[in-house]
């Protein structure tokens, strides 16, 4: 074999070994792109949520159209009965997070306090931002 034959050879697998890196790359970063946007989907709306779990039991039970219409309206009261179990337990953190607080003001200097206070806006404002989010 000479040379000029051993180099083409050379150069042959280098431009099939960069073809099939390109390819592979191609094909995994399409994957991952279509697994990122689905993973990145708008979650449901309460509603949206029950008429899935409503039709997912409907299908799997076997319900019938009247079984599906009471399923309905027994997870819109389930729904009702959570959020005012969750209303009551927010008014108790709040409660608990404000005396935590007044707790923490009285064991700081005048300089300190405006400087407490920043930190508790950002904090609200973080905490609104995050409910804001999950109640979507």
């Amino acid at each position: 074999m000479t040379e000029t034959n051993a180099r083409r050879r050379a150069a042959l697998w280098v431009g099939a070994v960069f073809l099939l890196g390109a390819a592979l790359g191609g094909v995994f970063g399409f994957l991952f792109a279509r697994h990122s946007v689905s993973a990145a989907s708008a979650p449901l709306t309460e509603p949206q949520r029950r008429a899935h779990r409503v039709e997912q039991l409907t299908k799997e039970l076997g319900l019938t159209s009247a079984q599906s219409a009471q399923l309905d309206a027994t997870l819109t009261h389930i729904h009702s009965d959570y959020k005012s179990v969750h209303q009551q337990s927010e008014a108790q953190l709040d409660a608990a997070r404000q005396r935590g607080r007044d707790q923490i003001r009285s064991i700081l200097t005048d300089e300190q306090k405006p400087k407490f206070e920043e930190f508790l806006k950002k904090m609200d404002e973080e905490r609104k931002k995050n409910a804001a989010a999950a109640q979507k």
